[in-house]
């Protein structure tokens, strides 16, 4: 296989993980959230805390979720291999461009010094 068919086959794999994880993620949730409520509303559960303590670790697994979401759909989907790629030939060019600079700045210094 190609370098660059591989590529492209490795960030189809790494993509397809994370949506699965997040799929994952999700119906984790959707019964984590189930459970709780039942364990709170019909069998007692945690009587002597908070009534609705149930609502606040679904709010914040929700929240949780939502993070997870914003990681995969979002952040993942722009900063990719590709826009790593872009960044450092950017910072390797300016690099380059800064070391060009010196150089010459030091060559006109010996010159003016002879």
């Amino acid at each position: 296989m190609e370098k660059g068919t591989y590529d492209l086959y490795e960030y189809a794999r790494k993509r397809i993980r994370q949506k699965k994880g997040l799929y994952f993620h999700f119906v984790l949730f959707l019964l984590g959230s189930l459970f709780l409520f039942v364990a709170n509303r019909f069998f007692d559960f945690g009587n002597g805390i908070d009534q609705n303590w149930c609502i606040w670790g679904i709010t914040i697994w929700l929240f949780i979720f939502i993070l997870h979401f914003i990681k995969v759909y979002i952040t993942d989907r722009f900063m990719n291999k590709n826009w790593e790629k872009e960044q450092i030939d950017r910072l390797v060019g300016l690099q380059q461009k800064r070391l060009a600079q010196l150089e010459s700045k030091i060559n006109d210094e010996n010159e003016n010094k002879l």
